[in-house]
């Protein structure tokens, strides 16, 4: 096939994430097995116009918030009937390619934005996006979609999205998983790690409160924060770790290398996550791939990465003093650790991007698309 792809961030993206990760991975492999892809996307500082990557072509056009009206453009000059099959991807804000494109198109949604407005916009800006996202889910719902959980399903059929026209593929991690447990050493003292971008709706300051309320009662326990902290908020979290009463036992490291990653998430006790909502919760197996379990809020995508009690922890209600309870049953019982630490890996080797990708041509293969 030949395939147009619509979306604003390629992995060489600065603000690229995992969801970018999963569409190089399908873009590379959809090549290699011969079908033509374009990635459509946005420009950025230093950027190329055009560039091959992994055998797929990506072409960058406008920035950040004109992507969307110069994509158009560039498709109604060089790119009208093209593509076998158009993909508009859904990263907050569609394309609307349903309104203009020729051929037939999906769509590819990793996660909904909904509450995450709240978290990360000024209250006026939050609920104009909350409302229009409501609104053109409603507009696109004739669509057959692709989507990455259960979670983000249940809630695209709240707008009307019929069951049968939404599948569900895998994701996938770059990590290898161990092999087993038997040579994994942990920190000596129990340690709490938080990795990931520190923004608004990740709500980074509930672990550092949930540790404070569990070091009380686990005096020798460590919390470890890795990750960008530049925004406003990540400033703020900075100056609650050097604030706490706890400070001497709180680690903030910045970002890290790949290498760092794998040694944290290996030697670690526990992955705290307590986002307003993910896609999926990539951090949650790419922990549970090199031997750690998560207890993580019980919000859309993380409900889908951990099974509650037997990869991990579900905390309710998502509260900080929640979590500092579930931190020290699950850091007391070390059986009971042991036991979903080896169920969590054994669970995140079936999140590869072998699966995901034949799900994937799975789900291309409607006759009706």
């Amino acid at each position: 096939m030949k395939i147009l792809w619509f979306t604003w961030k390629d992995l060489k993206n600065p603000f690229a994430g995992g969801a970018e990760v999963v569409n190089e991975e399908l873009c590379k492999r959809l090549s290699l097995d011969g079908h033509e892809v374009i990635l459509l996307t946005a420009g950025f500082k230093d950027s190329l116009r055009e560039q091959i990557i992994d055998g797929y072509k990506v072409i960058r056009v406008g920035n950040r918030w004109s992507v969307y009206w110069q994509a158009y453009k560039y498709y109604k000059k060089h790119l009208v009937g093209w593509a076998d099959l158009v993909i508009d991807e859904m990263n907050t804000i569609p394309f609307f390619c349903k309104y203009y494109v020729k051929e037939k198109n999906i769509i590819f949604v990793h996660q909904l934005c909904r509450e995450v407005w709240f978290y990360q916009m000024p209250w006026f800006i939050a609920w104009i996006g909350y409302l229009a996202e409501s609104t053109y889910l409603r507009l696109l719902n004739d669509r057959k979609v692709i989507t990455v959980s259960k979670s983000t399903k249940r809630n695209l059929m709240r707008f009307g999205f019929k069951a049968e026209n939404i599948s569900i593929i895998s994701e996938g991690i770059e990590m290898e998983p161990i092999e087993n447990l038997e040579n994994i050493v942990k920190f000596e003292q129990a340690t709490i790690l938080t990795h990931g971008s520190i923004r608004p709706m990740k709500r980074t300051h509930h672990i550092i409160k949930a540790f404070e309320l569990a070091k009380k009662e686990i005096p020798e326990l460590q919390l470890i924060v890795s990750g960008d902290a530049s925004c406003s908020y990540g400033i703020k979290v900075l100056k609650l770790i050097q604030e706490s009463v706890f400070s001497d036992s709180i680690k903030y490291l910045g970002r890290v290398t790949p290498e760092q990653k794998i040694e944290l998430m290996q030697k670690a006790h526990l992955l705290c996550v307590t986002s307003v909502k993910e896609g999926w919760g990539l951090v949650v197996t790419e922990a549970n791939s090199q031997g750690t379990l998560a207890i993580a809020y019980d919000v859309d995508g993380l409900r889908d990465s951990v099974i509650n009690g037997e990869t991990g922890v579900i905390v309710n209600p998502n509260t900080p003093q929640s979590l500092a309870r579930q931190i020290k049953h699950v850091l007391v019982n070390e059986t009971r650790n042991k036991q979903m630490s080896i169920r969590a890996l054994k669970y995140s080797k079936k999140i590869n991007f072998k699966n995901c990708y034949m799900m994937f041509l799975k789900a291309l293969k409607y006759e009706d698309i």
